[in-house]
């Protein structure tokens, strides 16, 4: 079977697509053909040796993943050979086959293809989690998405009209916030418009918030991106609000005074939706019955926006690396089928 494969911390270019051997089930394991992989920021982050999870070279990268069992182990119950699952691995997830454990294994909804099932658990569970767990978001609240025509941004704007909120969606050109309010954003907010290392500049921009939100200011921030994005948006938010912190997509971690939430009366909230899904596996399975629901509704469409074949891995990877990514990237196999 072949596999992309990081023998060396640096850029996608460093990764090398390499026929394996056949892989075979243990006792309590089970062997999926993988259709398709998601393909997500925080990839090119473990492949530089910058994430959280350190993995051990050589590995192959990929956190998600959607196929067909193929072959399970003794003592596996819950599942049978042909069953169409999703799975949510450390790593592994840009090969044709993975070994996984039943626990991080969950049926296909029937109603989505194989791709949008790999690119669903990532970016949908770390926006229901931020808003629903983390920020407690309320029917009628307003959320400032930033970053919001990315996988998580796209995923967060459906989220959260799901819930109830009003969305102002913030993002760098004209037609990705057309993207946005085709997934249905209320407000856009093209801060691209603005050198956000100006003060003058970022008066502007917080203007902006400020109209989109009626002067009230958001309740919930929505932060993929830190960096110079951060502080303006803090320094706008509505008294008692939550800012909630997923990640630094945009190059650096901000310092922001704590002061200001202070003054602010607000909240800073870390999501870190991948220890969740570990520590709280019950609270994540509910989570993704929610979801899933919510698709069959027609609440959420989880858009696939380009796919790339296995081995142009390093491409897709760049894609997003080069902020050209709109909704969410998959990878595909052999095996894809839709």
């Amino acid at each position: 079977m072949k596999a992309i494969v990081c023998k060396e911390f640096g850029p996608p270019s460093a990764l090398v697509l390499e026929d394996m051997e056949p892989l075979s089930p243990k006792k309590n394991e089970i062997l999926i053909n993988i259709h398709a992989a998601g393909v997500n920021f925080p990839d090119t982050l473990i492949i530089k040796d910058m994430y959280q999870f350190k993995p051990t070279l050589p590995f192959t990268p990929g956190n998600e993943i959607a196929g067909v069992i193929s072959e399970i182990g003794e003592g596996v119950t819950a599942y049978k050979v042909g069953d169409e699952v999703l799975a949510m691995p450390t790593f592994g997830g840009y090969a044709e086959q993975i070994i996984v454990s039943p626990n991080q294994v969950y049926k296909k909804p029937s109603n989505m293809d194989f791709a949008t099932a790999a690119c669903f658990t990532t970016t949908y569970g770390t926006s229901h989690y931020g808003l629903k767990d983390k920020a407690q978001l309320k029917q009628g609240e307003i959320v400032l998405i930033l970053g919001a025509s990315g996988g998580v941004g796209i995923s967060a704007i459906e989220i959260a009209k799901a819930m109830g909120a009003k969305v102002i969606a913030a993002a760098s050109t004209d037609k990705k916030l057309a993207v946005c309010k085709e997934y249905g954003a209320d407000e856009l907010i093209n801060y691209g418009d603005y050198d956000l290392s100006d003060r003058d500049q970022v008066k502007l921009f917080r203007a902006d918030i400020a109209k989109a939100s009626g002067g009230k200011g958001p309740d919930i921030i929505y932060d993929p991106l830190g960096d110079k994005f951060s502080e303006p948006a803090l320094r706008s938010i509505a008294w008692g609000g939550r800012h909630l912190v997923i990640g630094f997509a945009a190059g650096e971690i901000p310092k922001i005074p704590l002061n200001l939430y202070l003054v602010k009366g607000c909240s800073m909230v870390g999501v870190f939706w991948g220890a969740f899904a570990m520590r709280e596996p019950q609270n994540h399975l509910a989570n993704m019955e929610q979801l899933t629901k919510w698709h069959e509704e027609g609440k959420i469409k989880a858009p696939i926006t380009q796919m790339f074949p296995l081995e142009k891995a390093a491409d897709a990877l760049d894609h997003i690396l080069a902020r050209k990514a709109v909704g969410k990237i998959a990878l595909t196999t052999s095996f894809y089928k839709k």
